[in-house]
């Protein structure tokens, strides 16, 4: 067995600049163009980031999914201001995905990146011109040991902007998908293999008077755990949705059979940077944190120890 540290974080626009402002489309945001006078855009401030920042070294992880990356070279730029620099993660990988807004998966590892591939140009079948990924499905390969690998899986499904119930078919598709490239590349018995499919997937279980879930067959799905069931039925929760006071769990980390069976320890879901409107976290914050701004994120990392066969 080999021990690994393994979180998933959307860092919420961890742009170079600029951040969206509120209530922006960004299909339309992106159709003259980025200028430095455009009004749809706000300077994300350093205080957002170093409070990001803090919340990624808090967990000490050895690999991290991210989601909302700019691109790589932000993402580099990050942990050379924020994470230590490349001593502490000299793996990096990224791929420009389908965003309009330009925010993508990546991952940073303390361990070698033996292999990356995107799924970003798979077409929506509904729609052919279209991609069927809102972002990207991210799978990559991790050199443990000699001997050990485990494969990530790095996702950031539709958004529920629009409706739950309006962008439920699409995080379908996307589900679907999701489980076609891991048996693809497993075969018929993938839960036998170490991997995990991580990210925000944008949903959560629960039925409710915004619709029905979306992820269901592939959070459910026999072949992998939700570890975060494991914890406390009130303490799933990973997002804060300020429009709606809603406490919900967007963010996953989904095991493969073989390794959930090999560890039975919980995952850890890290508050202290979510931003002090989110009064159902009542504990100590990062220093700094503000009412809504500066903060790490509305979603919170979840991270685990894993014991990889």
């Amino acid at each position: 067995m080999t021990a690994v540290r393994i979180s998933t974080f959307n860092v919420e626009n961890l742009f170079a600049r600029w951040r969206f402002k509120e209530g922006i489309d960004p299909s339309l945001a992106n159709t003259r163009g980025w200028t430095v006078n455009e009004t749809l855009f706000s300077e994300l401030g350093a205080g957002d980031k170093a409070i990001t920042g803090a919340a990624v070294r808090s967990e000490k992880a050895d690999l991290i999914g991210f989601q909302e990356v700019e691109n790589v070279d932000t993402l580099k730029n990050f942990r050379a201001r924020s994470l230590g620099g490349r001593s502490e993660y000299p793996h990096v990988a990224g791929v420009d995905g389908n965003d309009p807004r330009r925010i993508d998966v990546a991952v940073l590892s303390r361990s070698p990146i033996t292999r990356i591939r995107s799924y970003q140009h798979l077409a929506d079948p509904d729609a052919l011109t279209s991609s069927l990924f809102s972002r990207d499905c991210l799978e990559v390969d991790v050199q443990l040991t000699e001997r050990t690998m485990v494969t990530l899986f790095v996702n950031h499904f539709k958004s529920m902007m629009g409706g739950r119930a309006a962008t439920r078919s699409r995080r379908m598709l996307q589900a679907a998908a999701v489980q076609r490239i891991v048996t693809d590349r497993f075969g018929s018995n993938p839960g036998a293999h170490p991997f995990i499919i991580m990210g925000d997937l944008n949903d959560y279980l629960e039925s409710d008077d915004q619709g029905d879930s979306g992820i269901t067959e592939l959070v459910e799905w026999d072949q992998v755990d939700n570890v975060i069931n494991r914890l406390p039925e009130d303490e799933r929760w990973t997002h804060f949705w300020a429009k709606g006071n809603k406490y919900h769990q967007l963010d996953y980390l989904l095991l493969s059979r073989s390794l959930a069976d090999a560890n039975a320890a919980k995952p850890e879901i890290l508050r202290k940077g979510l931003p002090l409107r989110a009064t159902r976290y009542a504990d100590e914050r990062f220093p700094g944190v503000g009412q809504d701004h500066p903060k790490a994120s509305d979603h919170c990392p979840v991270t685990m120890t894993l014991d990889v066969p």
